[in-house]
């Protein structure tokens, strides 16, 4: 990180971008009052009274200003720390995990950094998100280390309170799930995050590229990263549009936060396809075990499939990871076995695609829409249960939550022969605050009659939120469903909506301008 980023990051105090409650204090109270309104009041105090810039603020969207940024000086600090324990991994797998600590650091930094930016036009929902992002990225950071069986030497050392101080600002904005929608939506139902241009790319049956990606050499390029680094030397951010031709690219990718608004177009799910073979079980983290991974802003694909054929024996195998805030993917397939498609942050919208995998095959903290998706449980391994989410908010002010719309949960061609040995649920709460919700989906008979499944005991069956709404199909019946406190049938079309395009993904701010088709309600 540059010394401009830090210098900018530290003392760059102009908060104008955040749209808060204007709540005043009482008379005669101090910094302390203020970090008693936080679920960590401790760390708060302790590190606003260690700051030489400190002042009692007068409103509360004052004191959220001062939270983030002390959020954001603590996590430049511990990403410091972070990098420099690289040389004390004792082992590969040590030194896999740290390696995407760098990354996810670096990465929460720049979330945090664009909610205090004056020059980003930052909405509460905008905030919420990028916060959302930031804290998720930590917890991703540490189950690295878990998931590779390697948490006892170096994960201690990087133990700080930068997550318990981002928590402390995500309480202090709003809570609400409903986000302004008004005139969001176009007629075609894309969100209005989605450029005219970008509609009529992802519409159009002719894309004019930028580059063409072609295995016969008929393109500028024989592989696709070629053709991303070239994209990287482009001048401007505005769509960069790469066409990749028919084949089976054999590519581990990544589209780092550097490469804004990228479009990948293939030539159909069925012709056009990035394969890699990354696991848990070969040594990586799932978070680096994806074929293509993309942080990149405003990242689209159409007509492609993301393929991961590691196999159900080596575990979590992701096929693609998004962290790209508002992402599009249209008419895509996404290929693998268990974890398949992390939907890891940010906002996401998936139409017309195809998801195939076994246990947790929809995982991840984004606030996501799958809208007229065809979800195929496969065949797992002996003794295994399939189940399609887990859904990962560890904090109940995030923002974040999966969405499945108007689609299709259906057993894949080798599940049906042996459809009565093996049991398949909805999901189930990978963490404390997991939210999911199906609605308007047509549920096939592989879905168990309990329809949820428990992670581990009552862990978290009070503190999520799964919901169904007007599903259809002979899985759709939930009159043996699980009693948890936070399971319920929705009945309200009021409350269904607020997991809809418009209003879970604020769609209809961004989604227009791609192109994609969508629905806003229900």
């Amino acid at each position: 990180m540059s010394m401009d980023f830090k210098f900018f990051a530290f003392f760059f105090i102009s908060f104008s971008s955040f749209l808060l409650p204007a709540v005043s204090k009482p008379p005669s109270v101090d910094i302390n009052w203020w970090c008693n309104q936080t679920p960590y009041p401790e760390p708060c105090k302790y590190f606003m009274s260690h700051n030489p810039r400190r002042f009692v603020p007068k409103h509360k969207s004052d004191f959220r200003k001062m939270a983030v940024q002390l959020a954001l000086e603590r996590a430049i600090r511990a990403g410091d720390n972070t990098k420099s324990l690289g040389h004390k991994c004792r082992n590969e797998r040590e030194k896999a995990a740290w390696a995407d600590c760098v990354k996810l650091y670096d990465n929460a930094i720049e979330q945090l950094n664009k909610t205090i930016d004056p020059n980003t036009k930052c909405t509460d929902f905008d905030a919420q998100t990028w916060l959302s992002t930031a804290l998720t990225n930590l917890e991703t950071c540490r189950t690295g280390f878990v998931e590779l069986g390697v948490s006892d030497f170096v994960l201690p050392l990087m133990s700080n309170n930068v997550s318990k101080l981002i928590c402390n600002t995500l309480a202090l904005g709003s809570n609400k799930t409903t986000h302004e929608t008004s005139g969001y939506y176009k007629d075609d139902g894309f969100p209005t995050w989605v450029s005219p241009g970008d509609r009529r790319l992802l519409q159009s049956s002719s894309v004019r590229p930028n580059l063409v990606v072609a295995q016969d050499g008929s393109g500028n390029y024989r592989t696709i990263k070629a053709a991303l680094d070239a994209a990287a030397g482009r001048s401007g951010s505005g769509r960069f549009v790469i066409h990749v031709k028919r084949g089976v690219y054999r590519e581990n990718l990544e589209i780092g936060s550097k490469l804004r608004n990228i479009m990948l177009v293939g030539d159909g799910m069925k012709y056009t396809i990035i394969t890699g073979s990354r696991s848990v079980g070969g040594g990586s983290t799932t978070f680096n075990s994806a074929t293509v991974a993309v942080t990149g802003e405003g990242f689209i694909a159409r007509g492609i499939t993301f393929r991961n054929t590691a196999g159900p024996q080596n575990h979590q195998a992701v096929a693609l990871r998004s962290g790209s805030d508002l992402s599009v993917f249209y008419r895509c397939g996404f290929e693998g076995y268990q974890d398949t498609l992390y939907v890891h942050s940010q906002r996401q919208f998936y139409k017309e695609c195809y998801v195939f995998g076994t246990v947790d095959f929809i995982f991840g903290n984004a606030a996501v829409v799958l809208q007229n998706c065809m979800i195929y449980a496969r065949r797992p391994m002996d003794k295994q249960k399939n189940t399609i989410t887990a859904q990962g908010r560890t904090d109940p002010n995030q923002n974040t939550g999966i969405s499945i719309h108007n689609s299709r949960v259906m057993a894949s061609a080798d599940l049906v022969p042996v459809l009565g040995s093996f049991r398949s649920f909805l999901g189930r709460p990978w963490k404390e605050y997991s939210r999911t919700v199906f609605m308007q989906t047509y549920l096939d008979s592989l879905v168990d009659p309990a329809g949820w499944l428990e992670w581990d005991g009552n862990f978290a069956l009070n503190t999520l939120y799964y919901g169904e709404y007007r599903n259809t199909g002979p899985g759709s019946s939930t009159s043996r469903r699980v009693r948890w406190r936070g399971y319920r049938v929705i009945t309200s079309a009021a409350e269904a909506g607020r997991f809809t395009v418009a209003n879970f993904i604020a769609g209809q701010s961004w989604l227009p301008a791609t192109g994609v088709p969508f629905t806003a309600g229900l």
